[in-house]
């Protein structure tokens, strides 16, 4: 910048230099210019009448003569002084041109000088430019090593898992197969001892699973109704939370409030035995209700550690349609506004396809302010996402089967590895839920799933009441990681019920309830 300037002042300089030198030849200002011309012309004409008088008086010349020798001396002088003058002005024009020439050289010189430094200017960019790539095309190829390192270990995990549910399904067999070949006599209990009923403990233990989950799914109608009824009025109404992890990482990002209910006898009434019929009865509304209290209560003990968590919480379709119980929920999520982007809202995909106004303009006041939707329950891929990303939906939970699961997706729109893709141009994420295997799992990320949910990673687990022990286990936050063999870390003032959370134990189980 500062060359320029200097440049710029060179360039006034060189173009003022004629004037300059033109009024330094002359020495004197333009009125005075015109003052000696006028001078110079009087001496001239008063030397050729002196010539002229002088050759009339003392030559004896004639006064014509004298007169015409006065004007030739006259014509003389000026000729003179004309060509002296132009001889002048051409000596003074080829300064100038030489200083024109001297500056046009300092011109061409600083020019060049500019260049050659623009040249090394783009060569160093040049070179910047080649060893950032360089470096980048490195960085590339170990993240693509590690990928594949990656996807070799979780193959070998996965396989590893798989031989160990085959050691547990064949232990467990033969455990059974023993117990059936053994006497049931008392004489024979009496010979085998204190081993011989731990044996028929163990034994007897998946039965009485059995029998109490026939016993719940042969409660009527009636009874249902009852326990929903006693439920809800003395406030018996439970959540269990369950994990969402990022994929390949594992690393706890969301909860899923599950409503569980307790009847008289505190026996637990899952949701798919009671929604329909609290539906029916009008009760939903207020479950809803209830839950959504529970997940902002859970939510503000989540965040007091770790801000970046978030909870889902299923509403009914009937409630989203009842005015009025929407506007005790509205009124209700209004004043916890400050929750909305850890609070999502979840529906079935089957209420997102029958939208009547009422729901629609309801969807779109919780919309506005700041709350965001999820969609589970999916039966098919026949997505719109630009529609759901319109109403507000950030959230697809899909089951893993059905993107697995070739035969049914043959008729979509989409292939399953693309879905992924196209719900995040819109803003979606695609959450893989009811993961049950490692296999699973390696199979998701080749199609790019970045949250999954099910048994494998952590059953739905009830949390304590406030102040209970947290050393049997915890709720993980966002910053802590599920192992390979699930376990997870306490939380303090929020803890669940210590449960099994290894998808080897729950194949194991599976099978046990199976044999």
């Amino acid at each position: 910048m500062l060359r320029s300037q200097r440049l710029g002042e060179r360039w006034s300089l060189v173009r003022s230099a004629p004037r300059a030198r033109d009024k330094r030849s002359w020495g004197l200002p333009r009125n005075m210019i015109r003052i000696s011309t006028i001078f110079i012309a009087i001496c001239m004409v008063l030397v050729a009448a002196s010539l002229g008088l002088i050759l009339y008086s003392l030559a004896g010349i004639s006064g014509t003569e004298s007169a015409i020798v006065a004007l030739t001396a006259l014509t003389s002088f000026i000729l003179y002084n004309a060509v002296s003058m132009r001889l002048r002005d051409r000596t003074d024009v080829g300064g100038q041109i030489a200083d024109l020439s001297r500056g046009t050289a300092d011109l061409a010189r600083q020019v060049a000088e500019f260049g050659r430094r623009l040249a090394a200017l783009e060569g160093k960019m040049v070179s910047a430019n080649s060893v950032g790539a360089d470096r980048i095309q490195a960085v590339t190829s170990e993240i693509n090593e590690l990928g594949t390192l990656v996807k070799q270990l979780a193959a070998s995990v996965a396989n590893h898992d798989d031989m160990l549910a085959a050691g547990a399904a064949a232990a467990i067999a033969v455990s059974a197969g023993k117990l059936q070949t053994e006497p049931h006599s008392e004489a024979s209990s009496s010979d085998t001892g204190t081993p011989g009923a731990d044996e028929a403990a163990v034994a007897s233990a998946p039965t009485s699973t059995g029998a109490s989950s026939e016993a719940a799914s042969a409660r009527s109608q009636a009874q249902i109704l009852a326990a929903v009824k006693s439920a809800v009025d003395e406030n018996r109404i439970d959540i269990y939370l369950q994990p969402m992890v990022s994929l390949p990482q594992r690393k706890v990002r969301f909860y899923e409030a599950v409503t569980r209910l307790r009847d008289e006898r505190d026996q637990v009434v899952a949701a798919d035995d009671f929604i329909l019929v609290a539906e029916a009865a009008g009760l939903i509304g207020r479950i809803d209700h209830a839950v959504m209290l529970k997940c902002v209560q859970v939510l503000r003990r989540l965040m007091v550690r770790n801000k970046d968590v978030g909870v889902f919480c299923n509403v009914a379709a009937a409630t989203l349609g009842n005015p009025t119980t929407f506007a005790q929920c509205l009124d209700f999520l209004e004043a916890n506004r400050a929750l909305a982007p850890s609070l999502v809202l979840e529906f079935k995909q089957s209420t997102f396809r029958n939208l009547d106004p009422g729901k629609i303009e309801h969807l779109a006041a919780l919309a506005q302010r700041g709350f965001r939707f999820s969609i589970d329950h999916v039966t098919d891929l026949r997505i719109e996402p630009r529609e759901l990303a319109d109403r507000g939906v950030r959230f697809i939970k899909v089951p893993a089967a059905l993107l697995l699961d070739h035969r049914q997706n043959s008729g979509s729109d989409i292939h399953p590895s693309d879905l992924s893709d196209l719900l995040g141009r819109f803003g979606i994420d695609l959450i893989a839920e009811r993961i049950e295997g490692e296999r699973s799992v390696v199979d998701l990320l080749d199609y790019d799933v970045r949250f999954g949910q099910g048994f494998l990673f952590a059953p739905p687990r009830p949390l304590r009441p406030e102040g209970a022990s947290a050393t049997a286990g915890g709720i993980p936050g966002n910053t802590q990681e599920i192992n390979g063999s699930g376990r997870t870390a306490s939380l303090d003032g929020l803890a669940i019920d210590p449960a099994r959370v290894s998808g080897n134990a729950a194949l194991a189980r599976r099978v046990a309830g199976q044999a």
